[in-house]
């Protein structure tokens, strides 16, 4: 009896308390005040002010004064968030686990990647047959808060060489290194001014790089649309490299990637001329002064070599084939008319890959993997057992060997290291997590729901078993829906303290990724974007109805295009959601295109100055075009880098001040600028986990937490 009522008065404590964060007093923001400028630009007869046109201008001191001003108002605010340090501290520990790469093999070395924690970048290791791992390349010797990363790492075919790759401050611009693996000495002067590149060595002679030139004006923000092919011989200048393909004013190739196949006889490059699309040409490397020949020599399909077998090739293509399949053709008559069907194309979407002399389809049913194990001529040699229902990626390694290795996630398991013997068909546990997360605490669930237009969408739930339907569970939805880009269950260390504090995770796969092949990406791009919307819309409504959260528990979470969506759907339905969390985002539809190699993405989008009716659609959805005066956004966190050179951060810049020119009532409407940071890849453990922290402290802050609901379960239960 005396438990029990001990259990009420804390209940009545912890509603009383919850009553009084719901009507909390509201942090007060002191915006900074942004100045407008006249400018106006003409589009097809209509004109559009640009006010904030001058935050564009990257390497300008008052731009620079206006990120500095904005990131003190925001940490003013993110600092008075009662719970920020508990967050911290749980992250930091989470995060605290050893994480191990698979092995593969290079010369007379197995290597593998390895982090101890909490190191800001991974670390190579290598050994030699039973001898001790030693240490091999340390990126976090680059710099000393990682803010310079490993990009790609390329080795010889002897293994004796490796060309690296390294990103400045998140930037895409790369600088090559070229190492000698045994003295582990830098052997050149480093190659610079390389950006969006395979590294593809010739024998042990030298590599394949791709590059532009350098822009004029700011390197962050200039565009670039102009991709070249280089070839560098060891041990002369990089003004020798000699030009391969690309450059030709009068067809641009805004992205050329090179590769050489495994048996170092031909060279394959694959120009695009947007991020949809390539043509395909192949070069005879045995043949001194071969000519290029053309595969393809338009840009309808996405089409690339997965191997070759002598004069064989194997191309993964969409041509007459929306979900892909696997062809064969001869060299010397590589045209479409002489491809022949060794894996047709299925009800899936496939992503093949190769690895010791197999094939390895790996198809999406409903954004959990499934994976066939083939030869060369078509014939199944197994279905591939996998873990559970997931995401298995890998299946990689040279012909000459008889295991390969595959990684398993989900939402809710960290991602694990398995070995596949290719003639057998056994798989073993290689390597598996130590951390302190317990999986089995937690569920997924598949869900489908209907879009506006009566579209079926699937969507992953993710949360603690035995979670209660009562419209009051703080909820992320991320999503993406763009660029062919399929978003499948992946565990995340930040996901899963999102989870701990009883946060429902929703992914939907939305129209325009590419969850269900080529016709699910078409049927969200150019003037049929606004689908994706609606299906996003449709997603937090499912949501809603099924009575997992309401819109005053809702945060709408995306980045990159996802960002874009954010944005649009926040301008859309400002009601929608408690908060939005727009990161690194495409938000001014009307000059993306305009910057670095954001031209390239007019597959998906369109531009501007296509025509009028696109301009129009364009600007109807576009989100900075479409913040309107007077009305109530939900609370906003936009994010961004000052090194963001793929999606420049003037479009978070400019959309920050509309928001705050426009906004009403008591929703913060703040702008995190990270310094030294780029589109997200290679970002530093501790920058990611202050991002983290800052991300969902507003979050729950905003949805009437003073304290983490995990903190306030530990309390009830006690």
């Amino acid at each position: 009896m005396k438990r029990a009522l001990i259990s009420l008065f804390t209940l009545i404590i912890i509603l009383v308390s919850h009553e009084t964060n719901a009507e909390k007093k509201p942090l007060s923001v002191d915006y900074p005040k942004t100045k407008t400028l006249d400018t106006i630009d003409n589009y097809f007869g209509v004109e559009v002010k640009d006010p904030y046109r001058w935050l564009e201008d990257d390497k300008s001191e008052e731009t620079a004064a206006w990120v500095k001003v904005q990131n003190k108002a925001t940490f003013s605010y993110l600092d008075h968030i009662p719970f920020r340090n508990d967050l911290k501290e749980r992250l930091s520990s989470l995060w605290n686990y050893e994480k191990v790469g698979a092995p593969f093999v290079e010369g007379n070395y197995t290597y593998f990647a390895k982090n101890d924690g909490l190191q800001n970048q991974n670390v190579y290791h290598r050994k030699k047959g039973n001898a001790k791992a030693e240490v091999f390349l340390d990126p976090n010797t680059f710099s000393d808060n990682g803010t310079v990363s490993l990009g790609g790492m390329s080795f010889s075919k002897n293994g004796t060489i490796l060309a690296y790759s390294i990103s400045e401050g998140g930037s895409d611009w790369r600088k090559i290194l070229i190492m000698n693996t045994e003295t582990k000495a830098i052997i050149e002067d480093p190659l610079i001014d390389v950006k969006f590149t395979q590294i593809s060595w010739y024998k042990d002679e030298g590599f394949y790089y791709s590059s532009y030139d350098k822009p004029f004006g700011s390197e962050l923000s200039a565009k670039t649309d102009q991709h070249k092919v280089y070839y560098h011989k060891l041990g002369t200048a990089q003004k020798n490299d000699v030009l391969i393909f690309g450059g030709t004013p009068e067809e641009k190739h805004r992205y050329i990637y090179a590769k050489v196949t495994e048996d170092s006889k031909y060279l394959v490059i694959t120009p695009r001329v947007s991020t949809s699309g390539n043509k395909l040409f192949i070069k005879d490397l045995s043949v001194p002064n071969s000519t290029l020949v053309p595969v393809l020599n338009h840009t309808d399909t996405d089409t690339y070599v997965i191997d070759n077998s002598g004069s064989k090739l194997f191309l993964v293509t969409n041509l007459n084939a929306p979900n892909k399949r696997i062809v064969a053709v001869d060299t010397l008559n590589p045209t479409p008319d002489n491809w022949v069907d060794i894996i047709p194309e299925t009800e899936h979407v496939l992503s093949p890959s190769a690895g010791c002399g197999y094939f390895f389809a790996h198809y999406m049913v409903d954004a959990i993997s499934r994976v066939k194990q083939y030869d060369y001529n078509g014939k199944l040699v197994r279905d591939v057992k996998l873990p559970g229902l997931g995401t298995a990626s890998g299946f990689g390694g040279k012909k000459e060997e008889k295991a390969n290795y595959f990684s398993f996630t989900n939402y809710n398991t960290p991602s694990s290291i398995y070995k596949f013997n290719v003639e057998t068909g056994d798989i073993e546990l290689y390597w598996k997590p130590s951390i302190e997360f317990n999986s089995d605490a937690y569920e997924s669930n598949k869900v489908f729901y209907t879009s506006k237009d009566g579209t079926k969408v699937p969507m992953m739930i993710t949360h603690k078993k035995g979670l209660e339907l009562h419209g009051k569970n703080p909820t992320i939805l991320l999503g993406y829906g763009g660029f062919n880009v399929s978003l499948t269950p992946a565990f995340s260390i930040s996901n899963a303290v999102w989870m701990e504090q009883g946060g429902v995770f929703a992914v939907p796969n939305l129209r325009g990724g590419g969850e269900y092949g080529r016709i699910w990406h078409d049927a969200g791009t150019k003037m049929k974007k606004q689908n994706v919307f609606d299906d996003f819309i449709a997603a937090a409504e499912y949501l809603f109805t099924k009575e997992y959260t309401s819109s005053e528990y809702l945060a709408l979470r995306g980045g990159s295009n996802g960002g874009l969506l954010v944005g649009a759907v926040m301008t859309q339905c400002p009601e929608l959601a408690k908060v939005a969390l727009p990161a690194v985002g495409v938000l001014d539809m009307l000059r993306y295109h305009t910057f670095t190699s954001g031209a390239g993405w007019a597959y998906d989008y369109g531009t501007a100055e296509d025509n009028k009716e696109m301009f129009h659609y364009l600007k109807g959805y576009s989100p900075l075009h479409n913040v309107k005066s007077g009305v109530h956004y939900p609370a906003t966190l936009i994010t961004t880098g000052d090194h963001d050179d793929r999606v420049v951060p003037a479009h978070s810049f400019k959309f920050a001040a509309e928001l705050q020119s426009k906004q009403i009532g008591n929703n913060p409407t703040l702008i995190r600028i990270e310094t030294d940071a780029g589109h997200g890849a290679g970002t530093p453990v501790s920058k990611a986990i202050e991002q983290y922290v800052d991300l969902f402290g507003f979050t729950l802050y905003n949805m009437g937490f003073e304290v983490l609901p995990s903190l306030t379960n530990e309390k009830i239960k006690g």
